[in-house]
């Protein structure tokens, strides 16, 4: 059975969302800075979720 390029893109983006919230990455944005009054890493966790889910609505709007 051929997997769907949908379910592969799926996959990726569960990696990619991986990525994003693991160690390495947090721990670059784990600074005593603040960007609008916001912990920059409040604002890069906020920011790194909206585009995995953007990513993921777009992923399932899109055709095969």
């Amino acid at each position: 059975m051929k997997p769907s390029i949908k379910g592969q893109r799926l996959i990726a983006t569960f990696l990619f969302g991986c990525l994003l919230f693991n160690y390495p990455l947090l721990a670059l944005f784990n600074v005593p800075a603040s960007v609008f009054g916001l912990p920059v890493l409040y604002l890069y966790l906020f920011v790194a979720w909206a585009l995995v889910i953007a990513l993921l609505a777009w992923l399932m709007r899109t055709g095969p």
